[in-house]
């Protein structure tokens, strides 16, 4: 099992003096979750409802016990797995270029453009693979992105579970800490939802739900 490689092609420290500025991606950059919309857009109509099917007893458990990252990682195995590394990031960058002017909140990028003027050091972490919002990041010359990291075999194909955690939660918090240190300062931070909660609570700035602009 081997973990992510050439996507996280971000620099991970910043500058001296550079202030850490934190935004969730899905909800919050965007305007709905971009994995499921990448899965739902790769497998199409059919394909899809086949797999939502197929997905039953994952489902059936989630409403038991709402283990977002279990649900995450069975999605995987049905809609990826199997799938080579470079064909993944591929897709994942034709799925960025087709869906980015439909996707964006205009007034989320206003705010990441304004931080970038400023100096900050952006950093996306959220809790989509890294894989599938890397184009995104790359796109938004994003200084770094934090995300769930999906596993792969010896061959280099997804198989359906992560490296480490789902990326939500307090899990947002360990992430920035192993990437900047145990005393990270984050002067903003940008969310949507309760898996924000802990990095938001962090932050000096706090924008929970802040951006509501559509394409």
């Amino acid at each position: 099992m081997s973990d992510m490689g050439a996507t996280t092609s971000f620099h991970q420290t910043p500058a001296e003096g550079r202030r850490v500025v934190a935004f969730d991606f899905d909800g919050t950059l965007t305007i709905r979750d971009s994995f499921t919309a990448f899965l739902r857009r790769r497998a199409g109509a059919a394909g899809w409802a086949t797999g939502l099917i197929r997905m039953a007893p994952a489902l059936a458990g989630y409403l038991r016990d709402h283990d977002r990252g279990r649900i995450k990682a069975a999605a995987v195995r049905q809609f990826l797995r199997g799938l080579e590394r470079a064909a993944l990031e591929a897709e994942a960058e034709r799925f960025a270029d087709a869906v980015w002017t439909d996707f964006m909140r205009p007034d989320a990028l206003a705010c990441w453009d304004e931080w970038g003027r400023r100096g900050a050091h952006r950093v996306i972490v959220t809790a989509s693979p890294e894989t599938t919002v890397a184009p995104f990041a790359r796109r938004l010359g994003a200084e770094n992105l934090i995300g769930t990291r999906l596993a792969f075999d010896g061959q280099d194909r997804v198989i359906g579970a992560f490296i480490g955690e789902n990326c939500r939660g307090e899990e947002k918090m360990v992430r920035l800490r192993a990437a900047y240190g145990a005393d990270v300062q984050v002067v903003a931070a940008y969310g949507d939802t309760s898996g924000d909660a802990q990095m938001i609570a962090a932050a000096e700035e706090k924008g929970f739900r802040v951006f509501t602009g559509r394409p």
